[in-house]
């Protein structure tokens, strides 16, 4: 049975972002964000599965390689296990923007790869995201629910269902939207 998910963008979600016009080339480099984990670990104690999308095209740059980003993603995949968080997948398209590929986001590919190989059910999913293409993903995938981590100066996005400040207020958000599905779908079948 298809199981509900939260997809999650890597790069200023779950981790500092590098500097404009770089990227994150080596554990060293890897800064999770404060409450990150925990937020994760709540997450996966609500039932969903954890999934992170990540759009890296430094490696089709030749800036990284493949090798490289393996690294920073099993060193953040290390560090979230430390609080107790199991990642169910980890997508990530290494495309250049300029590729019209299907799996870079604002395209749905990676999250419609992530749904068929591990049977989620997108319509009870949610994508967390701080960019536009984020959003966008998660509306072409069908994501019943898009949360947007905004930045200060960042303009409101039309395709984000709510906006936060943080990993941490967006997962207490979830946990309180879900809790009122929840009780509004117990009190219907009354």
């Amino acid at each position: 049975m298809p199981r509900p998910a939260a997809f999650l963008d890597r790069d200023g979600v779950l981790n500092r972002s590098a500097p404009l016009h770089q990227y994150i080339t080596s554990p060293k480099q890897l800064r999770l964000l404060p409450g990150a984990g925990g937020a994760l670990r709540n997450l996966q104690d609500i039932g969903l599965a954890l999934v992170v999308v990540t759009n890296q095209q430094g490696v089709g740059k030749g800036e990284m390689t493949l090798n490289d980003l393996d690294e920073v993603h099993q060193e953040m995949t290390a560090r979230l296990a430390s609080f107790g968080v199991h990642l169910d997948g980890l997508y990530a398209c290494t495309h250049l923007e300029s590729a019209g590929c299907a799996c870079r986001k604002p395209r749905p590919g990676l999250l419609l790869r992530a749904a068929a190989e591990l049977d989620l059910a997108l319509g009870q999913s949610v994508m967390i995201g701080d960019s536009p293409a984020d959003m966008e993903a998660g509306a072409a995938a069908g994501c019943g629910t898009r949360v947007r981590i905004l930045r200060p100066g960042d303009a409101k996005d039309p395709y984000a269902y709510v906006v936060c400040r943080s990993l941490p207020k967006a997962v207490r958000w979830l946990a309180v939207h879900r809790a009122a599905e929840a009780t509004a779908t117990s009190i219907g079948k009354r």
